[in-house]
């Protein structure tokens, strides 16, 4: 028979039943014990609550007939009056307190006999978690038996409880409610484990009965195969008897194996080398650990003060907590993909899809991640990737992103036996660069601050359902003030993307040109800038279009995996001439991002008179001069507002 099964006819009895019963039969007597190292408040229905520390105990006198009874241990109650809060238990005042909603709790649970004939049934309950060890003890009856096994709970849960289970002060039990049945079994398994008499899911039938009068002890924190004998009045363990100290006629006079032999003079020797020895080890160890505090002191100085950054700028988007990202993202289950500083996850918050980056590591990518917070934070184009939000909470950095259903670039673009896409038409890839454009373009000129994004590459081009591309991923952006001409900066950014005057490390946004001439070329080509699957020749690309266009065969870097593409071919090899134009070795030979943008619409024409030289082989001028400035970090108040 299970309490959970049958507490709910149990509990229809009419109450004036059970006020009679409870007039005319004898109470049946609790004897509440607290074994802990540790304070427990201790509630029963009926009955009230009391504080008890350790060693304690409460005697309660539950009326016979009791038709349905809890008692359970609180934790971090602080009974100072109504109005008391705890952990656990669900306390909302000193007496009046419910197990109504989930918080764990360990429960014993009884119901008293309604007549001398009749039994009592008693059980513990994991159905809502666990907090405190507890055992429910019949006190046995000189020459009366008839009590089935009590049930036990002697093992710590909390210790070894799931991380999915955790809660303050305990640990959740999930299989509840209607879900029981269909409960994973690792749960209910990991509970009855540790609690194997008590039970854990509604169809348990961990349930066991005493003859009417039995009294009880309620024990928690037991000792292991805790048993009571007729004579006990408390299972307490009697304080250890106090040693007699040692008199001059009980000590040993004679020598034996055990008795104590004086030192030679080699062990004086030894004592003597080792007690140095052992002062240096004692020493070397409190130093490491002073170190290793004031370490973890700096750290979460660092982490408060960090915390603190962000919630003072102006401008910055919305602040999420690591808990609400982790339930977004269910766990972080549904990996999109990932990059140098972290992966990124698909979730759902409120009706709204989203991508949440995650950085791996404390201590890598912070300055990225402070500088996408503080830049793309306050900028707003349809071109560029939305952040919605970040969390900076403790070692744990995340990002926020509107979710982009087709993924990056790089899936669309490149042929290769892994990739089952369809090759994307001329329209469609026009469309593509023409939103690249626009995105750099908003960046470099319509922004308070110039913004060099100096990680231009298909990876980071996200396409939503109609293929509208926009910018992602900011970390490694820079700002350069408008009197400014460039900026000295570490070389950043990716291999086979980065333009010729990296190798000065003096940059300006005519870096993100160069790599956007890379990107054209990829899309028109449909293959890799850096592809080693390929023969010596043909493994760089833009050295390969050196060598086409001197040769006038740019025809032969078309895609010839799309018809659509062969069909356009002259518009096709118009595209490689604005790619030249943005490949030019001498940075102030590029075009600005305007211009590019005005060609794709055909408001103007690309320049022809440029050098078809794309690659530095030799030490040349990349056009770096003018005023030099180190690069400050980005500003809430250095971007444009909303556009």
């Amino acid at each position: 028979m299970a309490v959970a099964s049958t507490s709910s006819a149990l509990r229809l009895l009419p109450l004036l039943l059970a006020l009679l019963l409870a007039a005319t039969s004898e109470a049946t007597t609790f004897k509440i014990i607290n074994q802990c190292s540790y304070t427990v408040w201790p509630a029963a229905l009926p009955g009230g609550g009391v504080k008890l520390d350790p060693g304690e105990t409460w005697a309660l006198n539950m009326p016979a007939g009791t038709s349905t009874g809890r008692i359970w241990a609180r934790t971090g109650c602080s009974l100072l009056g109504k109005g008391g809060s705890c952990q656990t238990g669900d306390c909302s005042g000193l007496l009046a307190c419910t197990v109504s909603t989930r918080s764990p709790i360990t429960l014993g649970e009884f119901s008293l006999a309604q007549g001398q004939s009749d039994d009592d049934f008693f059980d513990i309950s994991l159905i809502d978690g666990f907090n405190v060890p507890m055992d429910f003890l019949p006190v046995p009856v000189q020459g009366r038996s008839g009590c089935s096994k009590g049930p036990r709970c002697a093992a710590n849960i909390t210790s070894q409880c799931p991380r999915e289970l955790k809660a303050p002060g305990g640990c959740n039990n999930p299989c509840t409610g209607s879900t029981a049945s269909r409960c994973n079994t690792s749960y209910s398994a990991f509970f009855k484990q540790m609690c194997p008499d008590a039970y854990s899911k509604p169809d348990d039938t961990s349930t066991y009965s005493c003859p009417s009068g039995t009294k009880y002890q309620v024990i928690f924190c037991p000792l292991i195969n805790q048993t009571l004998s007729p004579t006990d009045e408390s299972p307490l363990p009697a304080p250890p008897a106090k040693a007699t100290p040692p008199t001059p006629s009980t000590l040993p006079t004679t020598i034996g194996p055990t008795s104590m032999k004086p030192k030679s003079p080699s062990g004086r020797r030894v004592v003597a080398i080792l007690a140095p020895v052992g002062g240096l080890i004692l020493l070397t160890i409190l130093f490491l650990v002073a170190f290793f505090i004031c370490k973890r002191r700096t750290q979460q100085q660092h982490e408060m003060e960090e915390e603190e950054e962000f919630g003072e700028l102006e401008g910055t988007p919305m602040r999420f907590t690591f808990q609400q990202l982790r339930a977004a993202t269910e766990q972080f289950a549904d990996k999109l993909g990932e990059g140098g500083f972290g992966s990124v996850f698909k979730g759902q918050f409120g009706g709204e899809r989203i991508a949440v980056k995650r950085l791996d590591r404390t201590g890598q990518g912070k300055r990225e991640f402070s500088a996408e917070v503080q830049t793309i934070g306050g900028i707003h184009h349809i071109n560029l990737v939305r952040l919605i939000g970040f969390c900076a909470e403790k070692s744990h950095r995340l990002l926020v992103y509107e979710y982009m259903p087709k993924g990056s670039l790089d899936r669309w673009i490149y042929c290769r036996h892994d990739n089952d896409a369809s090759p994307l038409d001329w329209s469609t890839r026009c469309k593509i660069i023409t939103h690249i454009a626009k995105g750099l373009s908003y960046l470099h000129e319509e922004c308070t601050k110039r913004i060099a994004h100096l990680d231009i590459k298909p990876q980071n081009i996200l396409l939503y359902d109609d293929f509208n591309a926009k910018l992602s991923d900011f970390g490694l952006c820079k700002l350069i003030d408008r009197d400014m001409s460039q900026v000295v900066t570490r070389m950043r950014g990716t291999p086979g993307y980065l333009a010729p005057e990296w190798l000065t490390s003096q940059i300006t946004e005519k870096a993100d040109i160069y790599s956007f001439g890379v990107v054209v070329m990829e899309i028109i080509s449909g293959r890799k800038n850096l592809d080693t699957s390929r023969s010596e020749e043909s493994i760089h690309l833009i050295s390969l279009l050196e060598e086409k266009v001197n040769s006038d065969r740019l025809v032969d870097l078309i895609d010839n995996n799309s018809n659509d593409m062969q069909a356009h071919k002259q518009d096709a090899i118009q595209m490689m001439m604005l790619a030249m134009w943005c490949l030019q070795i001498d940075c102030k030979k590029r075009p600005k991002m305007s211009e590019v943008v005005n060609v794709l619409e055909g408001v103007m024409t690309a320049d022809l008179n440029i050098e078809h030289n794309f690659v530095v082989t030799t030490p040349a001028n990349f056009g770096s001069t003018g005023n030099v400035s180190s690069s400050a970090p980005p500003l809430a108040s250095d971007v444009s507002g909303p556009r």
